[in-house]
């Protein structure tokens, strides 16, 4: 009982408490330039501040969701579109992008097809908001689907659409 008494009051010590620190502005005797604020490294981006190209961030240019894409959509491009699309949208939009995924199949809120006229005139920025911030009982998909990819499945539903036009 003794000894871990007295093993339990030698690790109550400040250290970590006391560790040394610098403050906004604090001169230095370590870091380069006697600064303890460093300057950013060159390319640095902070969170938040990374929509430097508002219509391949957010969808919109001028605050108005676009109709263009912010990059040339190749086939690679469509198919990685493609398999996004089947991993993450599917579930609920289902594979022919009907609305009557599995999960619908399940109980869960039917979301409407992707092939009705709204949709079909709907500008590709709008799918990428949709996919990005979410929207009704969509989640949003933003942590999950890198930009350049939510691009991707937006054209692969503009393809999908086209796709049911056809005769």
């Amino acid at each position: 009982m003794v000894c871990a008494l007295v093993a339990g009051v030698a690790g109550c010590r400040q250290d970590m408490h006391d560790a040394p620190r610098y403050d906004p502005l604090e001169a230095s005797t370590v870091m380069p330039g006697g600064a303890g604020a460093q300057p950013f490294v060159e390319g640095t981006v902070a969170r938040g501040f990374e929509n430097a190209d508002e219509l391949m961030m957010t969808g919109k240019v001028d605050g108005v969701e676009s109709a263009t894409f912010p990059f040339a959509i190749t086939r690679a491009d469509l198919d990685v579109g493609q398999q996004r699309f089947n991993t993450f949208c599917a579930p609920c939009h289902a594979p022919s992008g009907e609305g009557d995924g599995m999960v619908v199949q399940r109980g869960f809120r039917q979301p409407p097809s992707l092939h009705i006229d709204r949709l079909r005139q709907a500008p590709a920025g709008q799918f990428f908001d949709r996919i990005t911030n979410g929207f009704g009982t969509m989640p949003a998909y933003r942590a999950q689907i890198a930009v350049e990819d939510r691009w991707r499945i937006a054209a692969y539903v503009r393809v999908l659409q086209a796709s049911h036009q056809g005769t």
